[in-house]
């Protein structure tokens, strides 16, 4: 039996974040901005984790792919975003806007099981630390973040296969600043209750699962710090604080976002929510595990000495 597509939109409309001409420039300055900064801060983070060999650890193995994930996901959208801004019209192809729409879904999904991974890092260094080398091997490691992207790519796969399946006859303008599901979904002029069921089910139990996981790591983290002395108790509370501020950036706007139906469903606080997990935390989250972080620090200190002895070298040949 032939599959006939139905899809007579070959462009959509993106609106983005607001209409109004005055904004536009000043919209644009602060995203470039805030997008070299994204850069920049996921490479440096990248770079050092890399080339660094004291920070060859698990817990630095899982924030070095939350990098790559960060700048993978922010690089999405925010060109076309900044393009879009200076352009006057301000469209994408259909093809495009369904790749743009899997490679988001994937690295955003590729994250919530990453955060999982590392919760189960800290639960293991606190609470079962003579363990910790052989729980958290690099096999172990590499299994974890592994099957955070295979999760990525099968959330995504089963979205956008489920999009493929619907009729776009117009009208063909997104009020958003990227093709998400839900917006996507209001404009076909098919029967999109599947779509809908799938979106809530799969999003919902993956986002819940996540951060239920995440909420019982720390309860069992809880329970054992309170048991250990102050010093001890305030450096695991220390390696946490990060992890758990990066959490609840994430989380929050997502769930808002995804985790609910149409019906309910907000364009604006759409645009609101969407703004924080794909603007704001691929920017802040290199800042939130280094301004703290002592070992990362240190790493950077000692990046920079050994660039100051090859530039002295250099210069005395």
């Amino acid at each position: 039996m032939t599959v006939i597509n139905h899809t007579t939109v070959t462009y959509f409309i993106l609106l983005g974040l607001t209409d109004c001409p005055k904004l536009q420039h000043p919209l644009f300055v602060m995203i470039l901005l805030i997008y070299v900064i994204t850069l920049l801060g996921n490479l440096g983070m990248i770079s050092l984790i890399t080339v660094d060999f004291q920070l060859q650890t698990p817990r630095y193995f899982f924030l070095l792919n939350l990098s790559i994930v960060d700048l993978c996901y922010s690089s999405v959208f925010i060109p076309r975003m900044l393009v879009n801004i200076l352009v006057e019209i301000k469209t994408i192809s259909y093809s495009e806007c369904l790749a743009q729409h899997f490679s988001f879904v994937l690295f955003v999904t590729t994250e919530g099981f990453l955060l999982a991974a590392m919760a189960y890092d800290r639960y293991i260094a606190i609470c079962n630390p003579l363990l910790y080398t052989s729980l958290m091997a690099r096999r172990v490691c590499v299994c974890l973040v592994t099957g955070s992207y295979l999760g990525g790519l099968c959330n995504s796969l089963v979205h956008t296969c489920g999009l493929l399946k619907l009729s776009f006859c117009g009208p063909n303008t997104i009020n958003h600043f990227f093709c998400d599901t839900n917006p996507l979904l209001q404009l076909t002029c098919s029967d999109n209750h599947l779509n809908e069921l799938v979106l809530v089910t799969f999003s919902g139990i993956i986002a819940m699962s996540t951060l239920l996981f995440i909420i019982i790591s720390y309860l069992y983290i809880l329970s054992s710090v309170l048991s250990m002395g102050s010093t001890s108790r305030y450096k695991a509370f220390s390696t946490c604080a990060s992890h758990l501020t990066t959490v609840t950036l994430f989380y929050g706007p997502v769930s808002l976002s995804h985790v609910q139906p149409s019906s309910r469903y907000s364009l604006e606080q759409e645009k609101i929510s969407a703004v924080f997990y794909t603007l704001v935390v691929p920017m802040l989250n290199p800042l939130i595990y280094s301004l703290r972080n002592k070992e990362v620090k240190n790493a950077l200190r000692r990046l920079m000495v050994r660039k100051k002895c090859c530039a002295s070298a250099c210069m005395s040949e």
